[in-house]
């Protein structure tokens, strides 16, 4: 059964988790953010005070966080699912308890795989358009206080929300900035691949 939850939230476009995230959690959520920042306010990031409505940064990293979760959980439980039992059986027959048996066999095994599901996962969250436009104003100031109200946007909503109405200069500036994005997916790609090879090895 859960499972088959997983799996279901794995698979709901981003669009709905924009739409929950704007009509449900953005109501909703301001006096968890405005408890955040007076208690970890003197922390730069959650500097308040919060902005009320809450469609700010943090709200759409949580969003976004939501949104990946079950991707990575997925993907994981299905490397899990793939440790030799073999392995398994030879731990318990050694004597290990069954988390013993998880932290010796089955983690190892999958530790890299876990690794290529979190990247997995960061990639899509990097190119997020529609989840991000739901929630944030739209604009080009960018800062650094996640709770307060600011007019940013990811580079792939930027380019969403710019698009239609562009001119010949602005197009070619939203070409840069995809060429940018693909930039940073590709760095993403690649330092996955290293670190995998290395818990791998």
């Amino acid at each position: 059964m859960l499972n088959s939850i997983v799996d279901l939230l794995a698979a709901i476009p981003s669009v709905i988790y924009g739409l929950w995230g704007g009509l449900v959690l953005v109501p909703s959520i301001f006096p968890f953010w405005n408890w955040v920042s007076k208690t970890f306010g003197w922390i730069p990031l959650f500097a308040g005070p919060a902005a009320n409505p809450p469609r700010t940064v943090a709200t759409v990293s949580l969003v976004l966080a939501i949104m990946i979760l079950p991707i990575i959980t997925s993907i994981s439980r299905d490397i899990f699912a793939q440790t030799p039992k073999l392995q398994q059986e030879a731990a318990l027959g050694l004597g290990a308890t069954k988390w013993e048996m998880i932290r010796l066999a089955v983690l190892p095994f999958g530790k890299s795989g876990v690794i290529s599901a979190c990247m997995l996962g960061l990639g899509r969250a990097l190119g997020e358009t529609m989840a991000v436009l739901m929630i944030l104003s739209p604009g080009l100031s960018y800062s650094f206080h996640l709770l307060k109200a600011s007019q940013s946007q990811t580079i792939a909503a930027n380019i969403a929300a710019q698009y239609p109405e562009a001119n010949s200069l602005g197009v070619s500036v939203l070409i840069g900035t995809g060429l940018v994005l693909f930039l940073i997916t590709f760095l993403v790609n690649l330092l996955a691949r290293r670190i995998t090879r290395k818990a791998g090895a």
